[in-house]
């Protein structure tokens, strides 16, 4: 193609054509920076979030899951500092009304600079706004950008307002949950899993008779008011996340965070997208409750971009909760320390955090398969668009395909399906050439195809088309749920 961004433009249309992503509400001109998944998508989707859940929950003993409330008690979020920190430094422009996050209008003219070969340029910037915002210097930032020029796309001018804060969490009322007092009754949606899991703590620890270091596991549905929502499923404000609290003695957190750092790396590696296309980022302002974070960022059409966090979040979360509900967030730890000779004793554990995008990993998954091909010979102009997504992942597994309607194929086709149905997701399809057929499941990322011919009544073998190489080889049906079962395992 020939920039990212047409890449880009044309993943967006292909999701939608194909049925993984749809613009929400679309019969009303949609809802800004909200979607829906498709039929397809909400089947890739699922793929992946089972792929996280049992690499967490199956794979390590000590990690077990939790699926908590969206809603919680207002006091939860004053005590995690949201209230009073989960804010983003927002500007105006006075001409358009239109809002920015400062970082965003920021690297959007840095992206621009880059651009235009002015890289070095680019990276200074991108450089000073991080000291600037490290040090909430909000009058540095605004001169930052008075001195570079950077306009709103909208306007075209430079005329800011100061920069201020934004809270970015959504608000509504619930019925009476502490008094009377309307802001009692004010709760939140949430604007992260994790605290879910830390008020639940000693509920998992003591129900499932959990040792430290131990973790817990969610995937849930989270909430945040963005000031500019963009770039597709990039940034949303419903979106979901993928998290894992990992509870550690205090003084261990060094190489617990090593360890998941590293750990998290080959997960997204597994699945077989080049190393090149990640990057860890370690943050310069950390937020407040860590003393260690770092991203892994992954190569999307649109640069370099946040897909998970490692956060060694202390005891910041647990001691907080124990300071606002005036109940013990404590865990005593009767193996020795061999400092003393004697039990660790009580204490708040801390904290490791691995908390991933779900939107964003499928977004990842998505723009690394989607290729589009140049197929043509001398005599003849050919192309496809495939997704080359990895078997354990695809909506489909294999689709099974008669050549034609009639001399007993369907019924052949139809006894295909019934033995590899209960084991994995199988597709039938009659209508249309079977070179159709072919590229249609290619654009779905279908793994394998298979094709139920004349010959098929023969001698019960069928031909088998791999998606990626196109090859196709004939092989007896009973073998059929053996191939893909190896797979996709």
């Amino acid at each position: 193609m020939a920039n990212d961004s047409n890449r880009f433009q044309a993943i967006i249309s292909h999701c939608k054509e194909y049925g993984f992503i749809f613009p929400s509400s679309e019969i009303y001109d949609g809802l800004q920076a909200v979607y829906d998944y498709g039929q397809m998508g909400a089947e890739l989707k699922k793929n992946i979030k089972d792929y996280w859940w049992n690499s967490m929950t199956q794979l390590h003993d000590n990690i077990v899951g939790i699926d908590a409330a969206i809603f919680m008690h207002p006091t939860t979020w004053k005590a995690s500092g949201h209230v009073d920190n989960f804010n983003d430094p927002m500007i105006d422009n006075k001409d358009s009304k239109k809002r920015y996050r400062v970082d965003h209008l920021i690297e959007g003219h840095a992206e621009m600079l880059k651009a235009e070969s002015q890289t070095q340029k680019a990276d200074e910037l991108l450089a000073s706004m991080d000291l600037l915002l490290a040090k909430d210097d909000f009058e540095g930032l605004k001169k930052l950008i008075e001195d570079n020029k950077i306009s709103c796309a909208i306007s075209g001018t430079c005329n800011w307002t100061d920069i201020r804060q934004f809270n970015l969490m959504f608000s509504t009322e619930f019925g009476s949950t502490v008094s009377s007092d309307d802001e009692d009754n004010k709760v939140y949606l949430r604007p992260e899993t994790a605290q879910g899991i830390f008020v639940n703590f000693l509920n998992v620890q003591k129900t499932g008779r959990m040792k430290v270091p131990f973790g817990i596991a969610q995937i849930g549905k989270a909430f945040r008011n963005e000031i500019v929502a963009r770039q597709f499923i990039f940034r949303m404000r419903e979106f979901e996340q993928m998290e894992m609290q990992f509870f550690i003695r205090p003084g261990s957190q060094k190489e617990w965070y090593e360890f998941w750092k590293a750990e998290r790396l080959k997960w997204h590696q597994s699945l077989g997208i080049p190393a090149e296309k990640y990057r860890y980022h370690d943050h310069v302002k950390l937020a407040h409750y860590a003393d260690a974070a770092c991203d892994i960022e992954f190569e999307f059409p649109i640069g370099f971009k946040e897909l998970e966090g490692i956060h060694s979040r202390t005891d910041f979360d647990l001691k907080q909760h124990q300071e606002y509900s005036k109940k013990k967030q404590q865990y005593f730890d009767n193996d020795i320390d061999p400092a003393t000779g004697k039990p660790y004793g009580n204490y708040i554990p801390y904290v490791i955090e691995t908390s991933i995008g779900l939107d964003r990993m499928f977004l990842a998954v998505i723009s690394h398969a989607y290729e589009e091909q140049d197929l043509s010979t001398a005599d003849k102009q050919d192309s496809r668009v495939v997704l080359k997504l990895p078997a354990k992942l695809a909506p489909i597994k294999l689709a099974v395909l008669p050549l034609t309607k009639k001399d007993g194929l369907p019924e052949v086709a139809e006894r295909i399906m019934s033995d590899c149905r209960p084991h994995f997701r199988c597709f039938y399809e009659e209508k249309d050439s079977i070179g159709k057929r072919y590229r249609r499941m290619d654009a779905l990322g279908t793994p394998y195809c298979v094709t139920v011919d004349h010959q098929t009544l023969q001698d019960d073998t069928v031909t088998i088309r791999h998606r990626d190489s196109m090859q196709q080889e004939r092989v007896p049906i009973n073998e059929l749920r053996r191939i893909v079962l190896e797979s996709i395992n």
